[in-house]
Parts: structure tokens; sequence; C-alpha cells
């Protein structure tokens, strides 16, 4: 245990001790370089000459600091002083999930909701890190003061694999998935089912598995049903139990598949607590907890095993066949050797067959059919050929037409804007298959698709499935707090809302250490400010903290190696962060090749910065890189050579106008961004109306976008597709 003053690396004081876990003690401490509290993770003393107990705590380090979000606790610093392992992490005032729980007794619905949504967006950004958590559980999550959910203790969490198998489970046993407790395979899938279980103790205020040791707790997991939560909390509603259901089942393959369908249904369930809309998979439908007798359960255990295989080989099955557990007992589990026995004895009771009959027999029989049918089968074909049914050139000609059939590439159609009707309509000419993975509020009419994750004109295989989601309509929506995020994190944030977002960049306020009041890269404000009440497809301007200003020199940081993301943010003093794609094998996609200028040189911040990202094994979207960089030099060519385009059409009354205060606003590409003039704000207009306007040189096209006043608030009415001409 260290003690109160004690300084590590010559720089954190430490303060007060503030938690402790498993391995490692938990201090407050003061950062006296950055001049800020931090919380200092040291192993403890009786684990340090422990070589495996020491690399695994460097473990959660390393996978730990490759983490920047808003909903996971940030990691600073990591080191060695002395024999003292330490990780610097950021200080959250605040309680755990755990002992909120226990002070509410349980928490209200959309109290629980919330703070599963942001869990959820922290582990998905984990997994999108190929990092799976494996020990999530209330103790493991923090409530900041200010209401900010936050995941921590990232200590069993390790880069996922096709080759990882864990044998070693060391997550608490209530919270663990089957394939946990077994000591199998565990992915994305088992943290889903860690979050299912807290959002279960969440609105119910107890776990669903109980016992007096840890096997009978595991045991459970494997075998039983839970109750239901509604049984405890009767106001529960219908959707957000089916969530929990979706995520706490024992098979795998009947859960989510990834976190990112966690976050849609448990948003949906907020608009629609009772909809019917989260789908259930059915895999295995037989794989059910079964009841037998002793008699049986006897026999069973007293079974030989059929064949043998050594751990090797099973070592070697799992990393072929990277086996996730499909049902969730492995082939040679009790469990599942007591469920084939049970149905074969349900097959006998069915169908017994006659009294003597031997195996050689059914071998005798079995063989007489096939011959049987082969014989069959060239009867037939003798019998066709022979009337000429069967055109032997056309045998020859048909395959090669389905091979090319099923080389010819489809095209993504648009589905914005469009009906499920229409989008199914034009995806079966296409001959694609479509998914619709939630509602979202948007400038699209309700009703009408407003997303797609594969964009219009794509080139992809037949059968491809393309996933979009249903606008909500316009809706008023709170501008939420984005202290504390990234600028890429926040402007994602306020999209999601349904919001246009316009980033600007500003240097920041100065603290009385003469540090930034914002980091470099993190969001500074926004325009309205936080708590302001907008509309959906209202503009919200994001500014991003620039840092301190250096003036027209300042060092460049090195971002070789880190995400698009991270290095954007890192190089948030930058104005201007350029990004080029290139194609590269040995680099993971995503990952920053090469940077210009170069690290730790010296450069004016006002100037653009350049950083190459690999494709992976893909190439670069060089084809809509061209496309974009020919509309842009169109469109500066035009402004240079001082074009005028304006617009004469008439607008018709909208449906739903009552005659109030009109707003128009004008929305165009330029240059590959979206820009909004305001082109009527607040007024009386006469419709028809009759468009007088100018737009950006270059662009023939723009979207009006049409709000009336009622109730001294500004409700969509819709939007109208428009074109400009060139003056001549």
């Amino acid at each position: 245990m260290l003690k109160t003053g004690m300084i590590i690396a010559e720089r954190y004081e430490i303060l007060a001790k503030i938690g402790t876990g498993g391995m490692a003690d938990v201090y407050k401490a003061k950062d006296h370089k950055l001049n800020r509290f931090v919380a200092v993770k040291v192993l403890k003393a009786e684990f340090r000459e422990d070589t495996t107990f020491v690399r695994k705590f460097r473990r959660e380090a390393q996978a730990a600091a490759g983490l920047t979000h808003p909903n996971i606790v940030n990691v600073f610093d990591v080191g060695d002083d002395e024999g003292v392992y330490y990780i610097v992490m950021e200080l959250i005032e605040g309680i755990t999930l755990k002992e909120y729980i226990a002070k509410k007794g349980k928490l209200s619905i959309k109290e629980a909701t919330s703070i599963a949504i942001q869990v959820s967006m922290g582990l998905e950004a984990a997994h999108s890190h190929g990092i799976v958590h494996r020990d999530v559980k209330p103790q493991n999550i923090i409530i900041s003061t200010d209401g900010k959910v936050k995941v921590t203790d990232f200590g069993i969490a390790r880069a996922a694999s096709s080759n990882t198998i864990s044998s070693n489970v060391m997550g608490s046993v209530h919270y663990s998935s089957p394939e946990q407790v077994r000591g199998g395979y565990s992915d994305e899938k088992s943290d889903i089912y860690s979050l299912g279980i807290t959002m279960y103790e969440m609105v119910t205020g107890r776990v669903p598995f109980d016992g007096d040791t840890t096997v009978a707790i595991a045991i459970k997991h494997l075998q039983e049903e839970m109750v239901p939560p509604s049984v405890y909390t009767e106001e529960l509603p219908y959707s957000l139990e089916q969530i929990i259901y979706k995520c706490t089942q024992k098979s795998v393959d009947r859960r989510y598949s990834c976190m990112e369908e966690v976050i849609a249904d448990l948003k949906h369930s907020l608009i629609d607590p009772q909809g019917d809309f989260v789908k259930m998979n059915s895999v295995d439908h037989d794989a059910k907890t079964v009841v037998i007798s002793d008699e049986e359960l006897g026999e069973i255990k007293h079974s030989p095993k059929q064949g043998s295989r050594t751990s090797s080989d099973l070592l070697e099955e799992k990393e072929d066949s990277r086996s996730y557990d499909k049902d969730y007992d492995d082939d040679t589990d009790e469990e599942e050797r007591l469920r084939r026995r049970v149905r074969e004895k349900q097959r006998r009771n069915t169908r017994k067959p006659p009294k003597g009959r031997s195996d050689t027999g059914r071998v005798i029989t079995i063989a007489a059919l096939l011959v049987g049918a082969i014989l069959l089968v060239a009867l037939i074909f003798f019998i066709v050929r022979a009337t000429g049914l069967l055109d032997g050139n056309s045998n020859t000609e048909e395959p090669q037409q389905t091979e090319e059939e099923e080389t010819t590439l489809a095209t993504v159609p648009d589905f914005l804007g469009k009906t499920e009707a229409e989008v199914a309509e034009l995806a079966a000419a296409q001959n694609l298959g479509t998914q619709m993975v939630g509602e979202e509020a948007s400038t699209q009419e309700r009703g009408r698709v407003s997303y797609q994750d594969i964009p219009a004109g794509t080139q992809v295989e037949p059968h491809t499935t393309v996933k979009y989601r249903i606008s909500t309509g316009s809706q008023e929506v709170t501008v939420p707090d984005v202290d504390g995020r990234t600028g890429i994190d926040a402007q994602q944030v306020l999209e999601d809302m349904g919001l246009t977002v316009e980033v600007q960049k500003e240097y920041s306020e100065l603290d009385d250490s003469g540090y930034a009041v914002v980091e470099p890269g993190y969001a500074y404000y926004t325009t309205p400010e936080a708590g302001s009440t907008v509309t959906t497809g209202d503009t919200v301007t994001l500014v991003v903290s620039r840092g301190v200003d250096y003036g027209s020199s300042a060092e460049v940081p090195s971002v070789v190696g880190m995400s698009e993301n991270d290095a954007i943010t890192t190089l948030g003093k930058w104005l201007t962060v350029n990004v080029v794609e290139e194609q590269n094998a040995d680099v993971e996609a995503g990952e920053v090749i090469s940077q210009s200028p170069e690290a730790y040189s010296y450069a004016n911040p006002d100037e653009a910065i350049t950083i190459t990202v690999s494709t992976g094994d893909t190439p670069p979207s060089q084809e809509t890189a061209d496309s974009t960089s020919a509309d842009y030099a169109q469109q500066q060519a035009a402004v240079e050579a001082g074009e005028v385009w304006k617009c004469t059409q008439s607008l018709n009354t909208p449906v739903g106008y009552s005659g109030g205060l009109v707003r128009m606003e004008l929305i165009q590409e330029v240059g590959g961004e979206p820009t909004v003039t305001m082109i009527v704000d607040e007024q009386q207009v006469q419709f028809p109306y009759k468009l007088d306007i100018t737009g950006a040189p270059g662009v023939a096209e723009g979207t009006i976008v049409l709000y009336e006043k009622i109730d001294n608030q500004y409700q969509k009415l819709g939007n109208y597709t428009i074109t400009f001409e060139k003056v001549e």
C-alpha cells in the first residue's frame, strides 16, 4: 500500500486511496506536470513478483490505452517506477452503478435505458478496436456526478482474434456468460450477455441467477431460465424486456450480433415502449432445458464418452474453425449429451423398430434403398434424353449464362426518402436484400427511409443486404452537453439526433496555469448552447478546440499508427486535416501510414496537414475521390470566373401549411461539404412562392427545407429539390 504524499515517476503525488480490486489498488493523485487530478491504479505488492500477474496488468494497460471514448475511462499513462507497476487514468468523481442500484433499489425505465445505451456505446467503441471487456458488471460502470456513464477496468480485456481461447474465466460469475463459466471461447457476444444481466439488475434491483456458491450460480447460467424481469417490475415495457431476453440468450447465435444492434433497439424502445420490434433469432429449437428421470441421469453420468480427443486436437479444432459455441454447450459437454440422449429416446418412443431387427439388417435396407434410388434417377434421365426433352447443346450454354449472371454486380439504389414498399421494389429489381435496423428522427418525412449503410450507386455482389433506418419525422430535441467528447464523437452525437452540424475550430481559453481549458481536438461549445431546444434538421454549430495558440509555429505530433479518428483528434490544433487513402495490405485498414509534415517538426497550424490512411487489401475509393475533386475544382473555377447561378422556380403550397410565419433554408453540397443558407426567416409568404435566389457557383442542385412557426416552435413541412442555372 502506498502512503499519502508519495511521488511516483517524479510526477504523480498520491493523495488518498479510493478503491481496491483483486489485483490492484486505486489512488487519487495529482499530476504535477499537467496540474490535474488523476486516478492511479497500482499493482498489489503480493503480485509484483508474479510474472503472470504482471503480464496481465500490463495487458490491461495496453488494451485500455488504445481506447478513447466518452463512455470509457481514459488511460493517460502507464509505467514502472522501481517495481511499482502503475496505470494513470481519468479521475471520475461519482459512484459505481452497483452502489447506485443499491441506493435506489431499482432504477426507472428511462434512467436504466439511458445508462444501458451509454454503456453499449462504450463497449461498441472497444469492440471496434478488437477488444472484448469480458468483465462487464455494475461494479465496473461509473456514474459521474454530472450524470455521465463510463465503463472502466478492462482488467481481463484483450485483443480478440480467431485464435483467442479463454481458458481462465476471471469475471464475476453473476454476470458471466455461459461460454465464460465453461471456460470456452468468449467474444463480443459475451459482453452483450453480461450487459443484459446488468440491465436486468437495473430494472429489478436483483440479479437473475444467485446461489450459495459460484459453482451453483454458474450451473444456473448454463441450465436455468431466468424469472421474467416483469415479474418484479410490472411496469416494465414489453420492448425492454424483449431486449433483455435477446441479450441473455444462452446460445450465442440467438443474441444480438453486435452492440450497434443493441443500441438501435434501446433507442427504439424509448419512443415505442410497447412495440414488438425486437426480432428473436431462431437457431436451435431443440436446445432447451429438458427434464429427465434420475435413472436416465445416472445412465448418462456413467456412460463412457464416445471417441477421444487430446487437448491439442481440441485446441487445433477451435483455432481452425473459430468455434463460437454455436449451441451454448460443446459436443463433449454433459448437458448436450443429455439432450441428444433424451431426443433419441423420444424418437424411439415415436417409432419403435420391429423386434429382432439388427444393425446389419438396417444397413442392408439402407443400401438397397440407395441402389433403387440410383436406378430410378438413371431411368428418368434415359427417358428424358430419348424423348428429346434434354438438349445436349443447351446443356453447355446454360452454365455459362448462369456464371455470367452470378458475376454481374448489382447497383445499390437510392433508398433515401422512399417508403419501405418502394425500397422492397427497388431492391428486388437489383436482386438485393434489405433489412430495417431501426428508426431515427430526421428531416425526412415520417415513415420514409432516412439512412442506408451502403451508399447509392455502389457496386456490390448480388443478394447483398442493404441496411436502412426509417424516419420518425422532425421532433424537438435538447442540444446535449458535449463537454469532454472529442470533436468527431460530438459531431456524431449531434448528427445521430437528426441535427445538421457545422464544425468550426477556435483556440481555447487558458486557465491560471497557462494550459488550455479544452485540449485540442475536443468539443469546446455549441451554438445553440447545451440545454437549448431545437428541431431535428436544425443546424447546430460545433466549435472544436485548437488548444493553446502558439502562433504560426507549432510542433507536429506523431500520429502514424493511430486510427484515422484518433489522428484527427490529436491534430486538433491544425485548422485543416486532409485524409488520403492508400492500399496497403501490411497495415490494418483505417490506420495512419504516414503524415506530412513529419512528426516533431514545426509547422503553421493554419496551413493544411495531410495524413495517409491504409485501406488494407481494399483499393481506395478513387472513383468517388476523383469525382469529388472534379466537382470541387469545377466549383472553384466557377467562383474564380465570377459566375452567377440562379433559381427562379415556384414552390407550391406545402401540405399542412396553416398560414403562419415561414422559414426557408437552402442546402447545397459545396466541395463535398453541405452548406446551409437562410432564404426566408420568420416571414409571411404567399404560395405559390416564386424563388429568386443565387446559389453556389457551379452547383446545379439544391434542397429547400421549409418550416412553419406554430406555437412559437418551427415545425418542418417538407423538402423541395430545386435546380440552378448559370446566368449568361
